[in-house]
């Protein structure tokens, strides 16, 4: 058997040449001067070498210890040579499948059910909060550990509730990556009872009832603000809409007005396109309200 003292001192020579070990293993001396440890066994009935990795990278006892688990590979009827090929591969995969390729792979896939807005708002909460970070990490080697301190910089700023939203969003990836055999667990699954909690929004009291409402529209009207600001707020009145929404409306939005006329129009429309509306029309399913087709946006 060799010992490391035999190892060290084996230098090049004009030919290629190696020093046995035992069960197979030995170190492999080119002429260049570079060392390497292999293990020559017999599956199938043919003779097979498998390079182990070089020296010093790889001590005595490391390819030792290598040795003994190609041969419990062998004991088990696998080819040493082959699983390391698959095992090869398997970090490749690994290494090209980051948390961002996955994300965005992920974010494909769920694009057409979102609306622009949302689909926008969840991506570039990604970009910006997430991938500078992991983005470049093999999606199976990421932690809990890893995820809270990700999610912690969020928290740092007081952006408590973008950290619960990013940390919801991380873990549908890592689901994701689940699925697609790429990963075996969710860590962002388990963090969430670490975060701060959401700080309960501030409550304001309801109107409700008719002379409450219209007490309120008064003293809205005697405050100084702009006529564009004063419009804005009856608007919101008569059409119970998003403030959103009203902000956003576009003149071509409403129909069936006769803008040179003066009189009223009963069958005025305010049609808001879908990729305005907070959740996309297929995914509306509240009795009493009739959906416009998307034909009509």
């Amino acid at each position: 058997m060799l010992s490391e003292l035999a190892v060290r001192q084996a230098k090049a020579k004009d030919k290629d040449y190696k020093l046995s070990d035992s069960e197979g293993l030995y170190l492999f001396v080119a002429k260049s001067g570079r060392r390497s440890w292999r293990l020559k066994y017999r599956f199938a009935g043919k003779e097979r070498r498998l390079v182990l990795g070089a020296y010093p990278e790889m001590s005595l006892r490391q390819a030792r210890d290598r040795k003994l688990e190609a041969r419990k590979l062998l004991a088990e009827g696998k080819d040493p040579g082959i699983e390391a090929k698959k095992a090869a591969i398997a970090r490749s995969v690994a290494v090209s499948n980051t948390f961002e390729v996955m994300a965005r792979n992920w974010f494909a896939l769920q694009e057409e059910r979102w609306t622009p807005v949302h689909s926008r708002d969840v991506i570039s909460s990604l970009e910006k909060e997430v991938f500078p970070w992991i983005g470049l990490l093999p999606v199976a080697e990421i932690d809990e550990p890893v995820v809270l301190t990700v999610l912690r910089k969020i928290e740092s700023r007081g952006a408590i509730e973008t950290a619960h939203r990013v940390r919801q969003r991380m873990s549908a990836v890592f689901v994701h990556a689940i699925a697609e055999g790429l990963a075996t667990r969710d860590p962002a699954a388990v963090v969430g009872k670490a975060l701060k909690p959401i700080p309960r929004g501030r409550k304001r009291p309801a109107i409700l009832d008719l002379e409450g409402l219209q007490d309120m529209i008064r003293k809205t009207e005697i405050e100084l603000a702009s006529p564009l600001t004063k419009l804005a707020s009856r608007y919101v009145a008569l059409t119970a809409q998003r403030l959103g929404s009203v902000r956003s409306m576009a003149w071509t939005e409403l129909e069936n007005i006769d803008w040179k006329n003066e009189e009223p129009c009963p069958n005025a429309i305010w049609r808001i396109p879908a990729g305005h509306m907070k959740l996309a029309n297929d995914q509306k399913r509240e009795e009493g309200f009739e959906l416009l087709s998307s034909a009509e946006n």
